[in-house]
C-alpha cells in the first residue's frame, strides 16, 4: 500500500535534514532537556557505531594483509574463544532486528511532512557496525590476537548504554508495547547486553587482560593434521550453514580431478573407530549381570538410539523449524495480495510522542514491501534450517554405517568356522549385511526426520487451509489423504516389480556371462545365434517385468503432478457452491494454491519413508541374528585341570610378558579396548620339553552332532617335520584346524608349548599372540590351507603378508616355490595385482603363492595342508626339497604337513596316520614298520606305484600350460584400452594445454550420449514426448492464469457491489459458473496430459532399453574374436549388467525429473517476466550465477560419486576376503592388522560420502538463496507495478506463487542434471562397444550353391597362407603351403608361440587372412558365408567348455540329432556308463562351467560333441593338455577308430601324441620348418622333430 496520501508536502524543494524540517518542527525543541528530545536520543545511538567503524577500519583492511600467511595449520578455522556459536547467533538476531528497525523508521517517516533521517540513519549505521563487529571478531579469532577484542568490549558497553538511555526515556514518556519502536528498542538493548556478557565471558575464561598470565590453548588434533580436509565441524556458524569452506574444494575440481589424496582424512570424531566405540559402549551399558548377551532387535535399536540419538534429535528440531517457516510463504503472499486489493485504505494517522510518529505492529505489517522483505528472510532461514537438517541426518547415518560395519567385522573375526562350512551363513549373506543392510539403516536415519516432521506439516497445513477457505478446505485435503494409501499401494507394487525384474536380469546375466565365456567355442561351432536367442528370450521376460515397473512408475509420477490439481479443483468447486458470499479473492486463492503444494510433498515422501522404515526393521532383525550367532572358543579351559610343573612354568612364563611390554604401544589402536574376555593366559607348560602340541583324548566336532574327530591322542615334536597321511576325508585337515582351535571341542585337552629359547628368526612369533592377549594359548602359526586363499593385492604383498621385505629370504622362498617363471610373465612382475580385481591365476599358481606365504613368515610353527594337490610332480619335488627340507628344516621350525604323496614319507621325522576321524598309527617310519607291518606294506606298494607314474610322466606340461594361458591373458591385457582409460591417462600427462582440454571435456555435458539415447527411441516417440511435456506445462500455467483472471474479476465485482451498495457480488450480475466451467475443463485436460507425459517418458525409456540391449547383444555376438581377447570379460559383462540396469531403471526417472523441473523453472520465470517485465533485467546476473554454480558442481559431484563407488569396492572385497580366509587370519594371529585395514577402507568410503553430501548441500543452499532473491525481486517489482500501473492483484498472486515454486525446483534441476551426466556415462560406454566392426558374415556363395554335404572328402590345400590377428599386428603365419589328402591324420608341433593355434583358427577364418588361401574340397573357404563355413567343421579346444543345461543341450544345441546318435557319441567317448548312472540320463543337468564333472570327463564330452556333428574334418587344438595319461590314451584310441575315415588335424603339446600320425608339420615363428611323415623325420638325426621326441622321453 502507498503511504503518500499522508504527506501533504509543500512544493518547495527541501534540503535533507537529520531531524527533518517541518514547519512546526518540534524536532529541535530542547526545552524539556536534551534527553527528552527524540531526535537527540537517536543521534546519541550513532556514537558507538561511528566509534567502531573508525577504529576497526584500519585494522580490518590495512593491518590484516601481513598476518594472513603466518599460519600453516588450519588455523583459519580454529575457533577457540568461548561462547563462539552464541555470539554468531546473537549477531544474526541483532542484524534481523536492526533491519526491522530500519523498515519501521522508513514506514513511520512516510507520515512526516519532510524526510526525517534520524528515524533510520542510525539503524543503517548500526547494521554496518554489527557486520563489521562479526568480521572483526572472526579475524581476531582465527589469527589469535585476543588483545584486540578490547575494541569490541568498548563498543558493546557504549551501544548498551546508549540503547538503555533511549529505552528508559521511552518508558518515561509512556510509550508502551502498542508502539513497535518501543519493542524493537527493548530487544536491541537486550541483545547488546547479551553480547557484552559474551565478551566479558571471553575475558574471564581466556584471561588475556586484567590477569597476570593467560592460559596456553592448543588447536585440536584434527586441525594440526593438514591431512584433514573436511572442515565442516570446525568452521564458524556462517560457513557451516552456507558450506562456504567447500568453495575452494568445489572450484578446484575443475583444475584437477578429486581423488582420495584430495579429500584427505576424516576428522577423529567421524572415524569408524570412534563411532564403533560409542556404539560398543551403548551395547555394553545394556548388558545385565544375569544374561551375558541381550538378544533381539530391540537391543540394537536401543544401542543405536543411545549412540546416535542426539544428533538425530537436532536434525528433527531443524526440520520442525524449517517446516514451520515454510508456511510463511503462503501467508505472506496472502497478506501482500490482500493489502494490494484493498481499495479504500482507512488507516488512523499514527500516535506522536517526543516530536515523532510511532506506528503499531499491525500498521507495520500492513505494508506490502515489509511483507516482501519478511518473506525473503523467512525463505533464507527456512532453506538454511532445511539443509542443516538434511546434513546432520546424513552425517549421523554415515557415522552409524561405519560403526555397524566395524561391529560386523569384529563379529566375523570371532565367528565359528562351522557356521560357514555347514552353510549356516554364506559369504554372500555376510557381504549383503555389509553392502545392503548397513545402507538400509543409513537411509532410515536420513529419512527419519521426515517421520516426525510429516504429521506436523500436514496438521498445520490443514489448519491454515481451514482458516482461509473454511469447510471446503477439508474436502480438498480429504482428496489428498485418500490418495495416500493408493500411493503406498503403488510403491509396494513398484518394489515387487523391481524384485521380479532383478530375478530375470540375474538370469539374463548368467546366460550372457556364459555366452561371453564360451564365445570362442560358439563362434567355432557357429552356435552364437542359438545362445543369443536364449538371452533375448530372458530379456523379453525381463522387459515384460520392466513394463510393469514402468507402468507403476508412471502412475506414481502422474499422481505426483495430478493430485494437487485435483485437490485445488475439488476445493474451489466446493468453495463456490457451499456459500453464496464465498470469498474467492486472489489472496485466498493463491495462498491456498501454495498450501496445497506444501501439503502434497509429505504425502509423496510418505510411501518411501514407510518402505524405508520397514526395510530398516528387517535389516536390524538380520543383524541381531548375525550378532547372536556362535563365536569361536567361547568356553575357556578351566585353569585347574592341568598339573603344572612349577620350574617349567616360570621358565615359560617369563618370556611373553616381557615381549608384550615391548610391543604394546604399536597396536594401541585396537588393544586399548580388547574385550574383557580376551584376558592374558600364560602359556601352559607340560612336562614334555620337546613337544610343541599335545592333544590328549580329544573329541572334536564341526556341528553339535557326532564328533568328526574322536579319541585323538597325538604329540607333535618341536623343530621336526611331522606328516599326516590317510585317505581322502579321514579328517587330516580337521586335525590341523582342531589344533588351531577352529573346531568345537567336546572333550579332551589341547596344549601348546612355547620354545624355551627363541632364536632370532622366531622371536616374532609369540609377540603378536601375546599382544593380542594369548587367547587359546598358542602363538602365530603359518598356515597354508588346502584351498589357497589370496588377497586382492600385489603378488609380493601376498607372499610377505604384511611382514617387512627381506630380499634374500624373499628370493629363496620364490625359488623354492618355483614362482620366478610365473612372475616373469606378469606385466608388472611381482607388483602385479592378483585376485578378484587383478590377474586371474590358475589353481597351481595360487597354491604355490599360498605356500610361499607360509614359508616366508618367521613363525615357529608351520602347518601345510596338502600343498602338493594342484602341483605336478616336478614342482612338488622341488618344493619338498628346496622349501620344506631345506628352508624350514634349517630354521628348526616345527612343520606339520598333510599330504597324499607317500613317496615323501621317508623324509618325515614323525608320522601320524589317520583313518575315519581317529588316529591309526603314530611314530617314526621305523616305529610304524615294526608296529603295523601291513600298513607299511600297503604304503610301500603305493609309493612304488607313485614312483612308477613319476618316471612315466615327464609331466611338466601342466605348469607350462598354466604359464602359457597366463601369457595369453597378459598379451591380450596389454592390447586392451577402453575409452575411459585412455581418457584417464591423458589426464595424468603433464602437458598443460592438454590438461586444460581434458578439464574442459570434463565440464561439458555429454550431449552426444544424450543424442544416442533419445535417437534410440525413434522419431515418433520423441515427438510425442516433446509435445506432451510442452502441452502439459502450458496447461499447468493456463490453469493458474485462469485462476488469477477469475479472482481478479471477483475483486472488480466486489468493488462494483460496494459502489452499488449490494451485499453480494451476485447482485451485480456476477456469476462464478462460467469461470468455474473453464477452470474445471482446464484442470481435467491438465490431469489427462499429466498421465500422457508420464506414460510417454516411461515408454521412451522402455523402447530405448530394448533397442540398446538388442543392438549391443547382436554387435557383441558378431564381433571378431580379437575384441574378447583384448577386452577383459568383466568390462563387457559390466555393459550388460550395471550399465544396462542404469538405462533400464534410472535414466527414465532422472529424465522425467529433469524435464519436469526444467520446464517448471522456465514456465515460472516466464510467468514472472510476463507479470513484471522489469524482472528480466535482474534475471541475467542471476542466470549467470546459476550457470557457474551448476558448472562447478557437476564436475565435483561426478568425481565424488565415482569416488564413493570406487571406495566401496575395496571395502566389500575386504569383507569377503576376510570371511574366506578366516582360518588363515586367525592362525597367523593377524586379526588386528585386518581390523586396521578395515578401518582405513571404511573411513575412505565414509569420507567420500560425506564430501558428496556436503557438495549437495553446497549446491542446494546456493540455489535456494538465488530462489529467495528471485522471490524478493518478483515481490517488490509486482507490488510497485500494482501500485503505479494498476496491475491486477490476481496476477501479482500468480507471479508470487510461481516465484516460490522456482526456489523449490532450481536445485532439483541441477541435481538431476548432475545425475543425468553420470548416468549417461553408461550410454557412452555402450555406444563405444556398438562401434565395433563385426566379422564379415556374408560370403560370395550362398549355402544353396554349395554341393550337398560339403566337405565330403576332407581334402585340404593350403596355398601361400599368411595370417595376422589384426591389421595393426605382425603376421603370425607367413607363406604357409601344405596339402593334406582326404582321411589323413596330420600332427602339428612346435614351441609355445610358434603359430600352431593360429593355424587351426585359420580354417575357421577367426584370424585375418591377408594373403594366400585355403581350399577345401575344391572350394575357397574365403567365399563362404561364415555361418556355413564354421558349421561344417568340428574342433576340440584345449580348455573344455560345458554350458549349464542338460547333457543333450551340450552335445547338440541345435536339437538335430536323435537320442541314439547321442548315445553312440557318448559310447565312443567312453562316457556312456557315467551318463547312464546320472538321474535323467541325457537330460541330467550340468552345472555352470561343468563343475560336476572332472577335467578329463569334460574333455571327453567335448569329443562326443565333435563326434555328434559328423563333419569330415576334425581339428584338435592341444585337446589332451589338461587331462591325465589314462584319459589321453582313450582319446587317442577313439580318434584313430571313430575318425578313421575323416581328416584329423592334431595340434600337439606332447610330441608322443602325434607319433602315429600320417604327416607331421614342425613350426617355428609362423613358418613351416619340417613337413613329412614322422618316421622319415625321426630317421634324420638333425631334424627338429627328432630332438623334440628325444626331449619328451
Amino acid at each position: 500500500m502507498m503511504i503518500t496520501r499522508y504527506r501533504p508536502r509543500p512544493d518547495t524543494t527541501m534540503s535533507l535534514a537529520f531531524c527533518g524540517n517541518d514547519n512546526n518542527s518540534a524536532a529541535y525543541n530542547v526545552d524539556a532537556g536534551v534527553f527528552n528530545n527524540g531526535c537527540f536520543l537517536d543521534a546519541l545511538t550513532v556514537v558507538p557505531h561511528v566509534f567502531l567503524l573508525f577504529i576497526t577500519f584500519p585494522i580490518l583492511f590495512i593491518g590484516w594483509g601481513s598476518q594472513s600467511s603466518k599460519v600453516h595449520i588450519h588455523h583459519s578455522t580454529w575457533l577457540h574463544f568461548p561462547g563462539h556459536n552464541l555470539r554468531w547467533i546473537l549477531t544474526f538476531i541483532l542484524l534481523f532486528v536492526i533491519v526491522c528497525e530500519i523498515a519501521e523508521g522508513i514506514v513511520s517517516d512516510g507520515f512526516n511532512q519532510s524526510v526525517h533521517l534520524h528515524l533510520y540513519m542510525p539503524s543503517c549505521l548500526a547494521f554496518m557496525a554489527a557486520i563489521t563487529s562479526i568480521i572483526y571478531y572472526h579475524n581476531i579469532e582465527t589469527s589469535n590476537f585476543p588483545k584486540l577484542l578490547i575494541t569490541l568490549l568498548i563498543y558493546w558497553v557504549l551501544a548498551f548504554v546508549s540503547k538503555t538511555i533511549k529505552f528508559a526515556k521511552y518508558t518515561e514518556h509512556g510509550i508502551g508495547l502498542r508502539q513497535l519502536r518501543f519493542g524493537i528498542t527493548g530487544l536491541l538493548t537486550l541483545l547488546y547486553g547479551l553480547l557484552l556478557a559474551v565478551e566479558i565471558n571471553v575475558i574471564m575464561t581466556r584471561r588475556y587482560m586484567c590477569f597476570a598470565y593467560a592460559p596456553e590453548v592448543k588447536p585440536p588434533e584434527d586441525l594440526q593434521d593438514l591431512g584433514v580436509r573436511f572442515l565442516q565441524p570446525f568452521v564458524n556458524l556462517l560457513s557451516k550453514s552456507t558450506y562456504w569452506w567447500m568453495n575452494t574444494f568445489i572450484t578446484s575440481a575443475h583444475r584437477r580431478p578429486i581423488d582420495l589424496k584430495v579429500i584427505g582424512r576424516l576428522p577423529i570424531a567421524m572415524r569408524a573407530l570412534t563411532n564403533y566405540l560409542k556404539l560398543r559402549e551403548a551395547f555394553e551399558s545394556q548388558k545385565r549381570p544375569q544374561d551375558s548377551h541381550p538378544q533381539g532387535s530391540k537391543w540394537i535399536w536401543t544401542a543405536l538410539r543411545q549412540a546416535f540419538g542426539r544428533p538425530l534429535l537436532l536434525s528433527i528440531t531443524y526440520r520442525f523449524l524449517a517446516d514451520l517457516l515454510g508456511f510463511t510463504g503462503p501467508l505472506c503472499i496472502s497478506g501482500i495480495v490482500h493489502h494490494l486489493s484493498k481499495e479504500n485504505h482507512t488507516i488512523q494517522p499514527p500516535v506522536k510522542h517526543l516530536g515523532m510518529y510511532f506506528i503499531s505492529s499491525q500498521e507495520f505489517l500492513a505494508n506490502a514491501y515489509v511483507l516482501a522483505v519478511l518473506l525473503f528472510f523467512a525463505l533464507l532461514l527456512q532453506r538454511t534450517f532445511l539443509q542443516a537438517s538434511y546434513y546432520v541426518a546424513i552425517e549421523t547415518g554415515i557415522n552409524l554405517r561405519g560403526a555397524i560395519q566395524t561391529k560386523i567385522f569384529n563379529k566375523i573375526m570371532r565367528l565359528c568356522t562351522s557356521n560357514m562350512s555347514m552353510g549356516g551363513m554364506t559369504v554372500g549373506q555376510i557381504c549383503n549385511l555389509v553392502a545392503i543392510d548397513t545402507n538400509q539403516l543409513m537411509w532410515f536415519f536420513f529419512l527419519c526426520p521426515n517421520l516426525f516432521a510429516m504429521p506436523v506439516q500436514i496438521i498445520v497445513g490443514i489448519i491454515l487451509l481451514y482458516y482461509l477457505l473454511g469447510i471446503s478446505a477439508l474436502i480438498g485435503a480429504t482428496v489428498i489423504t485418500l490418495l495416500a494409501p493408493v500411493q503406498y499401494f503403488v510403491a509396494t507394487k513398484l518394489s515387487d516389480a523391481q524384485k521380479s525384474t532383478l530375478e530375470y536380469s540375474s538370469e539374463r546375466l548368467k546366460k550372457t556371462n556364459e555366452l561371453l565365456r564360451g564365445i570362442k567355442l560358439l563362434k567355432l561351432y557357429a552356435w552364437e545365434h542359438i545362445f543369443c536367442s536364449s538371452v533375448e528370450e530372458t530379456r523379453g521376460k525381463e522387459l515384460t517385468s520392466l513394463q510393469t515397473f514402468a507402468l507403476y512408475t508412471s502412475i506414481s509420477i502422474f499422481m505426483n503432478t495430478a493430485i494437487p490439481i485435483a485437490a485445488v479443483l475439488v476445493t474451489f468447486v466446493a468453495h463456490v457452491h457451499l456459500s453464496d458470499d464465498a470469498d474467492l479473492s486472489p489472496a485466498v486463492a493463491f495462498a491456498s494454491l501454495s498450501l496445497f503444494h506444501i501439503l502434497v510433498t509429505p504425502l509423496f515422501l510418505l510411501s518411501s519413508v514407510v518402505r524405508s522404515t520397514v526395510k530398516a526393521l528387517v535389516s536390524v532383525q538380520k543383524l541381531s541374528e548375525f550378532f547372536s550367532s556362535d563365536e569361536i572358543g567361547d568356553e575357556q579351559e578351566p585353569r585347574t585341570t592341568f598339573l603344572l610343573n612349577s620350574t617349567n612354568h616360570n621358565k615359560y612364563q617369563a618370556l611373553p610378558l616381557k615381549v608384550v611390554n615391548r610391543k604394546h604401544p604399536v597396536r594401541e589402536d585396537w588393544n586399548s579396548f580388547a574385550l574383557q574376555s580376551e584376558q592374558e593366559d600364560e602359556p601352559l607348560a607340560v612336562e614334555d620339553e620337546d613337544i610343541c602340541i599335545k592333544i590328549t583324548s580329544g573329541y572334536f566336532s564341526w556341528t553339535d552332532g557326532t564328533p568328526t574327530l574322536s579319541n585323538v591322542d597325538i604329540k607333535i615334536p618341536f623343530g621336526q617335520l611331522t606328516m599326516i597321511v590317510g585317505q581322502v576325508g579321514c579328517g587330516k585337515s580337521s586335525l590341523l584346524l582342531a589344533a588351531l582351535g577352529e573346531m568345537q571341542k567336546i572333550s579332551g585337552t589341547v596344549i601348546w608349548n612355547r620354545l624355551p629359547t627363541l632364536d632370532g628368526e622366531g622371536s616374532e612369533s609369540p609377540t603378536d599372540a601375546a599382544a593380542e592377549g594369548d587367547i587359546r594359548k598358542r602363538g602365530a602359526v603359518a598356515y597354508a590351507s588346502q584351498k589357497p586363499w589370496l588377497l586382492n593385492t600385489t603378488l609380493a604383498e601376498n607372499i610377505t603378508f604384511e611382514m617387512p621385505l627381506i630380499k634374500q629370504r624373499y628370493k629363496a622362498v620364490i625359488e623354492a616355490c618355483s614362482l620366478q617363471p610365473d612372475i616373469d610373465i606378469l606385466p608388472q612382475g611381482d607388483q602385479t595385482e592378483i585376485g578378484e580385481r587383478g590377474i586371474i591365476l590358475s589353481g597351481g599358481q595360487r597354491q604355490r603363492i599360498s605356500v610361499a606365504r607360509a614359508l616366508y613368515q618367521t613363525t615357529n610353527v608351520v602347518f601345510l595342508d596338502d600343498p602338493f594337490s594342484a602341483l605336478d610332480i616336478h614342482l612338488s619335488d622341488h618344493l619338498m626339497q628346496e622349501g620344506i627340507l631345506k628352508l624350514l628344516r634349517e630354521e628348526k621350525r616345527t612343520v606339520v604337513l598333510v599330504t597324499h604323496k607317500l613317496q615323501y614319507l621317508p623324509h618325515a621325522d614323525w608320522i601320524i596316520a589317520m583313518k575315519d576321524g581317529s588316529i591309526q598309527a603314530e611314530g617314526t617310519l621305523k616305529d610304524i614298520q615294526n608296529s603295523q607291518p601291513e600298513l607299511f606294506e600297503q604304503w610301500k606298494t603305493l609309493m612304488h606305484r607313485q614312483d612308477k607314474e613319476f618316471e612315466k610322466t615327464v609331466d611338466e606340461n601342466m605348469t607350462v600350460l598354466e604359464r602359457k594361458n597366463l601369457r595369453r591373458a597378459m598379451y591380450s591385457r596389454e592390447a586392451l584400452r577402453t575409452e575411459e582409460e585412455v581418457e584417464e591417462e591423458s589426464v595424468e600427462s603433464d602437458d598443460e594445454d592438454n590438461m586444460s582440454r581434458v578439464m574442459r571435456h570434463r565440464a561439458t555435458i555429454p550431449w552426444r550420449s544424450c543424442g544416442t539415447y533419445l535417437s534410440s527411441a525413434g522419431l515418433l516417440l520423441l515427438l510425442l514426448l516433446l509435445l506432451s511435456q510442452l502441452l502439459k506445462h502450458s496447461f499447468l500455467v493456463a490453469i493458474d492464469y485462469w485462476l488469477a483472471y477469475w479472482t481478479s474479476k471477483v475483486i472488480t465485482a466486489k468493488t462494483d457491489a460496494a459502489a452499488h451498495n449490494c451485499s453480494l457480488v451476485q447482485d451485480v450480475g456476477f456469476s462464478h459458473s462460467s469461470y468455474l466451467l473453464v477452470f474445471s475443463l482446464l484442470c481435467c485436460l491438465g490431469i489427462v496430459l499429466c498421465l500422457a507425459t508420464s506414460v510417454a517418458v516411461e515408454w521412451t525409456g522402455l523402447r530405448v532399453a530394448k533397442e540398446l540391449h538388442h543392438n549391443l547383444l547382436n554387435k557383441i555376438i558378431l564381433a571378431p574374436m580379437r575384441l574378447f581377447e583384448t577386452t577383459p570379460l568383466g568390462s563387457i559383462v559390466n555393459r550388460f549388467s550395471s550399465d544396462t540396469n542404469t538405462i533400464d531403471q534410472h535414466i527414465p526417472a532422472t529424465l522425467e525429473c529433469l524435464s519436469r523441473s526444467t520446464l517448471l523453472c522456465v514456465s515460472a520465470l516466464g510467468v514472472i517476466s510476463y507479470v513484471t517485465p522489469v524482472f528480466l533485467i535482474v534475471l541475467a546476473p542471476l542466470a549467470i550465477t546459476c550457470y557457474f554454480i551448476q558448472k562447478y558442481f557437476r564436475v565435483a559431484s561426478k568425481d565424488l560419486q565415482q569416488l564413493e563407488d570406487s571406495t566401496q569396492l575395496p571395502l566389500l572385497s575386504h569383507f569377503s576376503e576376510t570371511v574366506e580366509g578366516l582360518t588363515t587370519i586367525r592362525a597367523f594371529r593377524y586379526e588386528p592388522r585386518f581390523r586396521q585395514r578395515l578401518l582405513q577402507f571404511t573411513d575412505a568410503n565414509n569420507m567420500a560420502s560425506l564430501f558428496l553430501t556436503a557438495a549437495n548441500r553446497w549446491l542446494e543452499v546456493r540455489m535456494e538463496y538465488i530462489g529467495a532473491c528471485i522471490v524478493l525481486i518478483a515481490a517488490v517489482a509486482s507490488i510497485t507495478n500494482s501500485q503505479y500501473n494498476h496491475l491486477s492483484t490476481g496476477l501479482v498472486g500468480l507471479g508470487l506463487t510461481y516465484a516460490l515454486m522456482v526456489s523449490n525446483y532450481l536445485n532439483w534441476m541441477v541435481r538431476n542434471l548432475a545425475d543425468m551426466e553420470v548416468q549417461l556415462g553408461a550410454v557412452k560406454r555402450i555406444k563405444a562397444l556398438l562401434k565395433t566392426e563385426p566379422e564379415s558374415y556374408e560370403g560370395l556363395l550362398s549355402a544353396s550353391q554349395l554341393p550337398e554335404g560339403w566337405p565330403q572328402r576332407g581334402e585340404i590345400q593350403i596355398q601361400n597362407l599368411s595370417v595376422r590377428y589384426d591389421s595393426t599386428l605382425k603376421p603370425v603365419l607367413k607363406q604357409v603351403n601344405a596339402h593334406i589328402s582326404p582321411g589323413q591324420k596330420l600332427g602339428i608341433c612346435g614351441r609355445t608361440g610358434s603359430g600352431k593355434s593360429s593355424f587351426s583358427l585359420a580354417f575357421f577364418r577367426m584370424v585375418d587372412t591377408f594373403e594366400g588361401r585355403i581350399i577345401i574340397d575344391d572350394i575357397d573357404i574365403a567365399k563362404l558365408p561364415l555361418q556355413t563355413l564354421r558349421s561344417r567343421f568340428s574342433i576340440i579346444l584345449q580348455d573344455p567348455f560345458l554350458f549349464s543345461g542338460t547333457i543333450r543341450f551340450n552335445l547338440d544345441p541345435e536339437m538335430k540329432a536323435t537320442d541314439s546318435m547321442l548315445w553312440e557319441a557318448l559310447e565312443i567317448a567312453q562316457l556312456k556308463p557315467v551318463v547312464k548312472t546320472l538321474p535323467g540320463g541325457l537330460d541330467a543337468i550340468i552345472t555352470e562351467g561343468g563343475e560336476n564333472f572332472s577335467q578329463g570327463q569334460r574333455q571327453l564330452f567335448c569329443l562326443a560333441r565333435a563326434f555328434v556333428r559328423k563333419s569330415s574334418i576334425l581339428i584338435m587344438d592341444e585337446a589332451t593338455a589338461s587331462i591325465d595319461m589314462a584319459t589321453e590314451s582313450i582319446l587317442q584310441k577313439v580318434v584313430m577308430t571313430a575318425f578313421a575315415d575323416r581328416t584329423v588335424v592334431t595340434i600337439a603339446h606332447r610330441v608322443h601324441t602325434i607319433l602315429n600320425a600320417d604327416l607331421v608339420i614342425v613350426m617355428k615363428r609362423g613358418v613351416i620348418l619340417e613337413f613329412d611323415k614322422p618316421e622319415v623325420l625321426l630317421n634324420q638325426e638333425d631334424s627338429v622333430f627328432a630332438s623334440f621326441v628325444r626331449a619328451d622321453k
